[in-house]
C-alpha cells in the first residue's frame, strides 16, 4: 500500500542508496553513532543533510548514520533487523506494517512517550495502526492519501460553480458532468481504498474483532450501504468494472480531457501534465465529500511511522530522534519539500497555498487504516476484495456475495491463530 502511494505521489527521489549495514558500537569517549532507516522516496536528499546537521550541532554526543532503504523487499529486511541483536536505532515503516513488525517482540512499546510527543494531535489514520493491544508501538510521522481530482473547464461547462460537500450533492453533480461523452467520474470497479471510506462514513468496516478473534464485516448493513454507494458513483462513468486504478493507470485516462472527475493523491497532477502539460491550469482538488457538510468523507491514511527496535543499544538517545523526526519544526519543512501532509492536525496550516496538498490535509483529519492485524496483508494479497466489488457492480446479489467475501476474510485473518 504505501509504495503504491508514494509512486502515486510522483514524490523526489533520493540520489544515493545506502546499504543495511549493522552499526558498529562506539569507542570509549565518542559520539553515540544512531543507525537509521529512511524510506527511498519519503525526504528529499538536502532536507535530510540538513536535519542531520542540525540535529548534531544540538546533540553534541550524536553521531547520525542515515541510510536509505528501497521498497523493495523491505519488509524481509526489517524483520531480519528486528530479531538480530545489533538492529537500527530507527526505522521508518509503513503505517499499516506496525502491527506485523511488533508482533514480533521486537518493537519498543513507546506509550509512555505520547504525551511528550503531543499524541493527542496526531492524525488517526497513523495513530491508530501504530497503536496495538493498547500500546503505541509506532509515533506517526507523515501522511498521503485521496481527493478529488476534478477538471476545471467540464465543470464550468456544466455550470458546476463549486465541489460538492456531501456525498449527494456528489451524485448530483457527477449526474450533470456524465453526458455529452464526457465521464462525469472515472472510477474502476476495483478502487477498493475508496470503498473503504464510504463504508467507513456508513459506520461500517472491512473486518472487526469479536471474542479475541477476527471476523469480516462486509455483509453487515452498513457495509452493504457503502458498497451501493460505490455502485451508484461508479456508474456514473465509463470506468472499468473489472480491473483496478492502476490498468490503465487513469491518470492517463483523466489526461485525455473527458473525465471530469478521478479519485487519487494530489501527487497524481505531475502524471497527468507528464501525458499532456496543457491540463496545468486546468486541475483542482477537493475532499472526497461526507454525508453532511460539516465534516469530509473518511479516507484511508496511508503514510509512515517510526519505531524503535528492541535491539537498539541506545534507546534514550533513539527516542530523542524520534522526537526530533516527529516534532514541529521538521514536520512543517517536510510537509513543505514533499507535499505530505503532517503528522499532526494543528499543521494541516501549513499545506494552504497548495490547493491539491490542502484538500488532503483537510481530509486526512478524518482519516482511517485498515484492521490493525498482522494478517490483513494476506487478505489484500488474495484481492477477494476486489473480487467481491466486480461481482456485485456486474449484477451478482450484494448480500450473497458479501456473506461469501467476510466468510473468507475471517479465515484468512485468523489463520495461523
Amino acid at each position: 500500500m504505501k509504495n503504491r502511494i508514494l509512486a502515486l505521489a510522483a514524490v523526489f527521489a533520493l540520489g544515493a542508496c545506502g546499504t543495511a549495514e549493522e552499526p558498529k558500537a562506539a569507542a570509549p569517549g565518542a559520539p553515540a553513532k544512531l543507525t537509521v532507516w529512511i524510506m527511498d522516496g519519503s525526504v528529499t536528499q538536502d532536507l535530510l543533510k540538513k536535519f542531520e546537521t542540525e540535529y548534531e550541532t544540538a546533540h553534541k554526543g550524536v553521531d547520525l548514520d542515515i541510510q536509505i532503504q528501497a521498497w523493495d523487499g523491505i519488509g524481509e529486511r526489517v524483520t531480519a533487523a528486528l530479531a538480530s541483536t545489533d538492529a537500527p536505532d530507527v526505522i521508518e515503516v509503513g503505517n499499516t506494517q506496525v502491527a506485523q513488525y511488533s508482533a514480533s517482540g521486537g518493537v519498543t512499546d513507546l506509550t509512555a512517550k505520547i504525551a511528550d510527543l503531543k499524541g493527542e494531535d496526531w492524525l488517526p489514520g497513523l495513530a491508530q495502526p501504530g497503536k496495538i493491544d493498547g500500546k503505541q508501538y509506532g509515533i506517526p510521522w507523515y501522511a498521503a492519501n485521496r481527493v478529488v481530482v476534478y477538471n476545471k473547464d467540464l465543470f464550468a461547462k456544466a455550470g458546476i460553480k463549486e465541489p460538492p460537500k456531501t456525498r449527494d450533492e456528489w451524485l448530483e453533480i457527477t449526474t450533470k458532468l456524465n453526458k455529452g461523452g464526457n465521464q462525469g467520474i472515472y472510477l474502476t470497479g476495483q478502487t477498493w481504498y475508496a470503498l473503504a471510506g464510504f463504508i467507513w462514513d456508513e459506520g461500517g468496516d472491512l473486518a472487526v474483532q469479536q471474542g479475541g478473534k477476527w471476523a469480516g464485516s462486509l455483509d453487515t448493513p452498513q457495509a452493504l450501504a457503502g458498497m451501493d454507494y460505490y455502485r451508484r458513483l461508479q456508474a456514473l462513468g465509463k470506468g472499468p468494472k473489472d480491473a483496478d486504478e492502476a490498468n490503465p493507470p487513469q491518470h492517463e485516462v483523466f489526461a485525455q480531457g473527458k473525465a471530469a472527475q478521478i479519485i487519487a493523491v494530489p501527487g497524481v497532477a505531475a502524471r497527468v501534465l507528464e501525458v499532456d502539460a496543457k491540463l496545468k491550469d486546468k486541475m483542482g482538488f477537493f475532499p472526497i465529500p461526507g454525508k453532511t457538510a460539516d465534516k469530509p468523507g473518511t479516507v484511508f491514511t496511508g503514510g509512515s511511522d517510526l519505531i524503535v527496535p528492541v535491539a537498539s543499544k541506545s534507546q534514550e538517545e533513539a527516542y530523542e530522534l524520534v522526537k526530533g523526526l516527529t516534532g514541529e519544526q521538521f514536520q512543517t519543512e517536510l510537509a513543505k519539500a514533499m507535499s505530505f501532509v503532517p503528522n499532526r492536525t494543528s499543521l494541516a496550516g501549513v499545506l494552504a497555498g497548495d490547493e491539491g496538498t490542502a484538500a488532503m490535509a483537510t481530509a486526512a483529519a478524518n482519516g482511517r487504516a485498515t484492521p490493525n492485524t498482522p494478517n490483513w496483508a494476506a487478505v489484500e494479497a488474495t484481492s477477494v476484495i476486489k473480487q467481491y466489488m466486480t461481482a456485485v457492480l456486474t449484477g451478482a446479489d450484494p448480500a450473497a456475495e458479501a456473506k461469501k467475501v467476510s466468510a473468507t476474510i475471517t479465515t484468512t485473518l485468523n489463520s495461523g491463530s
